[in-house]
């Protein structure tokens, strides 16, 4: 089912939480809204589900405006960061329960509700805990069963309020892949609310930014990743290296560095920032004739992936880099080496100006 919120405006108090949000939501699309504590996202799921009213502005389940449906009229599973399970119950009576609650006309019968439930419970590869309480489960375990209980009522749209926030981080990374997994092989229109920018960029189709109650960028992973529109976005999807610096006529220069910058081709100066993700970086023992900033190396922590490697430049900066391990040992660095940094991509933005532009 597709969805699509318009002009969505919604206010606690003096508190703006949306600002005109307007998102379409294709059917079957895995969205992860993306943002830091008081963006909107949650304000914005909730008004999807129908458990808050907007201000102003539409809700529309595959064209229909639902906008004043009730929630249990528009057919969402929700599910909540803390399971909400009822500690009293099996794990099967958990999953069962939105059933047996039903009104006696829409109410199946107890065989449909034990096949629906075993067949849930299969689908979250829970099949052999049907019997056991919620204090007898993993984490993990308890999330994968408060998913089964809001599928058990069929939604169209499935949505999940940061619901691996509370589990600790390999399972999280195990639920991830669960559940994309998952989402894949029943083809749900499924939108994810989190903070969490590794988890957004593993599992989304798209992802929505969001701050400040509005929309900053949408797109796949890939793009907003490595086109973010904006700072915000440049900031918030992982670690950069900020510096400050000047355009003017064309070319761009912080610290010791200039370079041809087209995005500003005016006469009058203009304060600039130049951001450099961390695996965009380099390190040279000499500058190789190349643009580059003299560099002391302060602290190397090879534990991981990559190398990381803590420097301060001659200009008093600290600068984090980035290396693969295979470039990492061929460099052979140690702590206090002089070494230079060299930029092989930068991303600069001109404030109230032009839009970021990348060399």
């Amino acid at each position: 089912m597709s969805v699509e919120v318009r002009s969505i405006e919604k206010s606690f108090g003096s508190f703006q939480a949306l600002s005109d949000v307007n998102l379409s939501i294709q059917a079957g699309e895995l969205i992860a809204l993306l943002g830091p504590s008081g963006s909107g996202k949650t304000t914005l799921l909730r008004i999807m589900a129908g458990l808050e009213a907007p201000d102003r502005g539409s809700v529309h389940f595959q064209s229909h405006d639902v906008t004043h449906r009730p929630v249990g009229a528009r057919r969402v599973g929700f599910v909540f960061q803390h399971y909400a399970l009822f500690r009293h119950m099996t794990v099967f009576e958990n999953v069962a329960f939105p059933l047996r609650v039903r009104p006696r006309s829409s109410r199946p019968s107890a065989k449909v509700i034990r096949e629906r439930v075993d067949e849930l419970l299969g689908l979250v590869q829970l099949g052999g805990l049907a019997s056991r309480f919620p204090s007898q489960l993993s984490g993990g375990q308890r999330q994968r069963v408060a998913l089964a209980r809001a599928l058990a009522v069929e939604p169209e749209v499935l949505l999940l309020d940061e619901p691996f926030g509370a589990l600790d981080a390999q399972v999280r990374q195990e639920l991830r892949t669960w559940l994309r997994a998952l989402q894949r092989k029943i083809e749900m229109t499924t939108i994810l609310v989190t903070h969490d920018q590794e988890e957004a960029l593993e599992v989304a189709d798209r992802i929505v930014v969001m701050n400040k109650g509005r929309i900053e960028q949408v797109g796949t992973p890939e793009e907003v990743f490595h086109q973010p529109t904006g700072e915000f976005v440049m900031k918030f999807l992982g670690q950069v290296n900020v510096f400050h610096g000047r355009v003017q006529n064309g070319q761009a220069s912080f610290a010791d560095i200039s370079f041809d910058y087209p995005g500003y081709p005016h006469d009058v100066e203009r304060e600039a920032r130049v951001y450099m993700r961390p695996h965009e970086l380099d390190i040279k023992r000499s500058p190789e004739g190349m643009p580059s900033l003299g560099a002391r190396i302060e602290r190397i922590n090879p534990a991981g992936p990559s190398a990381k490697v803590r420097l301060r430049t001659d200009h008093g900066q600290e600068v984090l880099v980035e290396l693969n391990l295979d470039r990492f040992r061929q460099l052979g660095l140690t702590a206090g080496e002089q070494v230079y940094v060299v930029a092989k991509a930068a991303r600069i933005y001109v404030p109230k100006s032009d839009p970021e532009y990348m060399i």
